[in-house]
């Protein structure tokens, strides 16, 4: 299986988008009227947030190709799409926690159905290791891990369209009815920042499962070898 096709490629254009959008971000976006420099932290916090949501969707639609193909290795694309989406989940709490203090003197907002319903994504999402390696047979580990994935997977677009039916709201909205209310420059900065974060995201996941394919792959050759040297001896 050739999880690193076009890795050379994915990561020379994720950190040349990377590197596009930070220039964007410092020396082309202006300052927020209200908020200043701080604001600024907004093009990092909002494309992982939204990338880590997307990740969890496709790691359930992966989910669903693994238990109808029998195909192992749907299964190890959904565990590392996941696991990833959880590192930028952690990113995506800090930066909002840093953010939240900056703008309302809060490090948390309990009353704010956007933050609240991401950690319950977020912590969701952290039953599925203990779920996952508490089991040791491989083909029900993956099976098991696959189900969690698909219907933890299905929650997150409806929590999302929940959490925007609310009636009050202090997190400013992104992705409104209206297209949101940023100006041309801040607009394309946060589009180039969405752009990068995905790239980036993409190229993390073929990268971690370049890695661990070639470990198992490894795996397989040392128990063979191992295998053989009491018969030959």
């Amino acid at each position: 299986m050739l999880y690193g096709r076009n890795l050379r490629t994915w990561a020379l254009a994720s950190a040349a988008l990377v590197a596009l959008s930070m220039g964007l971000v410092f020396f082309y976006a202006p300052n927020d009227a209200d908020q200043g420099f701080v604001q600024k932290i907004f093009y990092v916090h909002v494309p992982m947030a939204i990338v880590a949501l997307l990740g969890f969707v496709a790691a359930g639609i992966m989910a669903i190709k693994h238990l109808r193909s029998g195909d192992r290795s749907w299964d190890l694309r959904s565990y590392v799409t996941i696991h990833l989406s959880v590192i930028l989940g952690v990113g995506v709490l800090i930066t909002g926690s840093i953010w939240a203090r900056a703008a309302w003197g809060h490090w948390w907002v309990w009353d704010e159905p956007v933050l609240v319903s991401f950690l319950i994504v977020f912590l969701l999402y952290c039953v599925y290791y203990p779920l996952r390696f508490s089991i040791e047979d491989p083909d029900r580990q993956a099976r098991y891990s696959s189900v969690f994935a698909i219907v933890a997977g299905a929650f997150v677009p409806l929590n999302f369209a929940a959490v925007r039916l609310a009636e009050s709201f202090t997190h400013p909205r992104v992705l409104s009815q209206t297209g949101g209310s940023l100006p041309g420059e801040m607009r394309l900065t946060f589009i180039v920042s969405i752009v990068a974060m995905t790239a980036l995201f993409v190229t993390l996941v073929k990268l971690e499962l370049t890695s661990k394919n070639a470990a198992m792959q490894l795996k397989r050759l040392r128990r063979r070898l191992e295998a053989r040297v009491p018969a030959e001896v």
